[in-house]
């Protein structure tokens, strides 16, 4: 049983790492991050927030997506290795166009994890 965050480098991936390491002390579960960034270290934005979990919360399991997977099969796979009972991801604010547009990795997550799945906007902030 473990709360699995998808994140990238960005307010919304910021956002979804918080809300998950709010959810994984909540439930007192262990916390896994999935960064979405391909490579092998956290950019620095997530760096930050990794370096400020909430107390309780155990640092955690940091996995990358490969280069060549799709970011929804990314986070499928691993909700399904971690054993998640959770799965929290970020979402950007779309046009009306965009709303209309199939096969985005929010949509898929929604309609294909096995489990739970949050979905987090990141909070507004005045320039």
């Amino acid at each position: 049983m473990t709360v699995l965050v998808a994140c990238n480098d960005s307010p919304h991936g910021v956002a979804a790492l918080r809300a998950g390491a709010s959810e994984a002390a909540r439930r007192r579960l262990p916390l896994a991050v999935l960064v979405l960034n391909p490579g092998t270290q956290p950019p620095a934005t997530l760096a930050t927030a990794l370096a400020a979990l909430p107390p309780g919360v155990a640092a955690p399991a940091v996995t990358y997506r490969p280069a060549d997977a799709e970011p929804s099969d990314a986070i499928l796979d691993t909700a399904e290795a971690v054993h998640a009972t959770l799965v929290a991801i970020g979402t950007r604010n779309r046009s009306s166009e965009g709303t209309f547009v199939l096969g985005t990795t929010t949509q898929r997550v929604l309609l294909d994890a096995p489990v739970p799945v949050l979905v987090v906007k990141a909070t507004y902030t005045t320039p």
